[in-house]
């Protein structure tokens, strides 16, 4: 066969570039109403910090993860909630923000990835048969790494307000203004976006020029 696995490809491809676009809108979406409610989402993510940390303490306790990997954890959400002093106004430069969203988030990765694949390596040791094997699965490994590890963090990005992280050389566009007249702070990924969509329809009038 040739045309079916070429097709197969294309589909592929396409569903690809389909889904990332619906992830973009979506946090699109979100970065909207954080820059509309940002007293809401800052009381969100504070509640969410603190439910994530409990989650910990009960998979320590009932499932038997980890303790120094559980407590890194929680020193990581600590970490996080210091962000909220300031937030939705964190600067990129801030080393506590740099702290947060890459060298806290990458070693929790570590550890945990580390944890399950090493978990899965000891248990097929000891049996063959997969049914027999008491160890998580991807589904329940993955859910564990998006909201344990990666949702605070994330979310934390995505409600960052670009009105003190842009220079003036980048943009062109005068700050939005509320119906008082205030200044209203742009989310980063809302500005990020906006940005690249305004340099690829640039890019498409160059090309339509003679």
């Amino acid at each position: 066969m040739w045309i079916l696995p070429l097709i197969g490809y294309i589909g592929a491809i396409l569903g690809f570039c389909f889904l990332t676009m619906a992830i973009a809108s979506g946090l699109y979406y979100m970065s909207e109403l954080v820059e509309e409610n940002t007293v809401i989402a800052k009381r969100f993510l504070t509640k969410l910090i603190y439910g994530i940390i409990v989650a910990q303490v009960f998979l320590w306790l009932v499932d038997g993860l980890p303790f120094l990997g559980t407590l890194f954890g929680i020193f990581c959400h600590v970490v996080y909630l210091g962000n909220m002093r300031k937030f939705p106004f964190v600067k990129l430069t801030d080393p506590l923000f740099i702290l947060t969203c890459s060298v806290l988030v990458l070693a929790d990765h570590y550890i945990w990835f580390r944890h399950f694949s090493q978990a899965q390596a000891r248990s097929y040791s000891r049996s063959g048969y997969y049914d027999d094997v008491d160890i998580p699965s991807f589904t329940q490994i993955a859910s564990y790494f998006g909201l344990c590890v990666w949702l605070v963090p994330f979310s934390l990005f995505v409600s960052l307000s670009a009105g003190d992280n842009v220079l003036p050389t980048m943009g062109t566009s005068e700050p939005t203004r509320d119906m008082d007249g205030k200044v209203k702070h742009q989310g980063m990924f809302k500005y990020i976006v906006d940005s690249i969509r305004g340099a690829i329809g640039q890019g498409f009038q160059g090309l339509d020029r003679p």
